[in-house]
């Protein structure tokens, strides 16, 4: 008679959390950065149709990376969260802190008790008419979460990307120079090689943008963006207002894919 394979309550979780961390790092990186007009969210994403920055509510903003499948189910939970209960109280009941506290839950329970952690890490964002008052959170796949200032980085090389915005990243900076800079540190090689140049077309960039009325998320891309991105280039921010197109997402999970 065989003895029954046994594996310490240790042992379990640490596995778990390789697990999830290796499913991490091989996702790229996306950096939340605070500038002088809101909450800027930049990532190195070339598709079109599967996005990693998305609107949760009037003024959160979701980001995520790993496994796409699992954090778009996180994206559309926290949809329904923020819908039902600005719907059953108010709309200013709706917080960073109150959706980042269920992620948190969620994420913690998946990792204790089911077979396979979620390979996910995210951060919850919400800007303030009062800058001071602005809100990240970074939630990790064990639903630890890290109430984070000014800045945050997450995927495969967010150590070095933390290092490096830790060295260069200053309050007040206007949105061309953290665009410049976001862009800057995710092309550069954390083992020291050739830095990567990034093109317009190869980011997901979105902004929290605080002068908007109620509804603050906006993507940016397009010729705005490589504006922005451009050293000789004047342009410092956006306007804020609707670009030609009117395009923006909408917080409702009843429509279209995201595209």
């Amino acid at each position: 008679m065989s003895m029954p394979f046994y594996v310490s309550p240790e042992q379990l979780m640490k596995d778990r959390a390789d697990y999830a961390r290796k499913g991490i790092a091989r996702g790229r990186s996306v950096v939340v950065l605070a500038y002088d007009g809101g909450i800027a969210f930049v990532g190195e994403n070339p598709s079109r149709a599967l996005h990693k920055v998305s609107e949760i509510y009037d003024r959160i903003a979701f980001a995520a990376v790993g496994k796409y499948n699992e954090f778009e189910n996180l994206r559309v939970a926290g949809i329904r969260y923020a819908d039902l209960r600005g719907y059953s109280y108010d709309r200013s009941d709706v917080t960073a802190r109150g959706l980042a506290n269920a992620y948190a839950q969620t994420l913690g329970t998946v990792f204790t008790q089911e077979s396979k952690p979620y390979e996910v890490e995210i951060v919850v964002a919400q800007v303030d008419d009062d800058p001071a008052e602005d809100q990240i959170y970074r939630l990790t796949y064990d639903g630890s979460v890290g109430d984070e200032h000014g800045f945050v980085a997450m995927g495969g090389a967010s150590e070095h990307i933390n290092s490096v915005l830790q060295d260069r990243w200053q309050a007040g900076m206007d949105l061309g120079s953290v665009l410049r800079l976001a862009v800057a540190v995710l092309g550069e090689d954390p083992n020291g090689g050739d830095a990567r140049t990034l093109s317009a077309d190869q980011l997901e960039v979105a902004l929290l943008d605080r002068a908007r009325e109620r509804r603050k998320f906006r993507r940016i891309a397009g010729p705005l963006l490589e504006a922005l991105l451009s050293p000789d280039d004047p342009t410092e921010d956006v306007p804020h207002t609707e670009d030609e197109s009117g395009a923006h997402d909408t917080h409702r999970v009843d429509d279209e894919p995201e595209v």
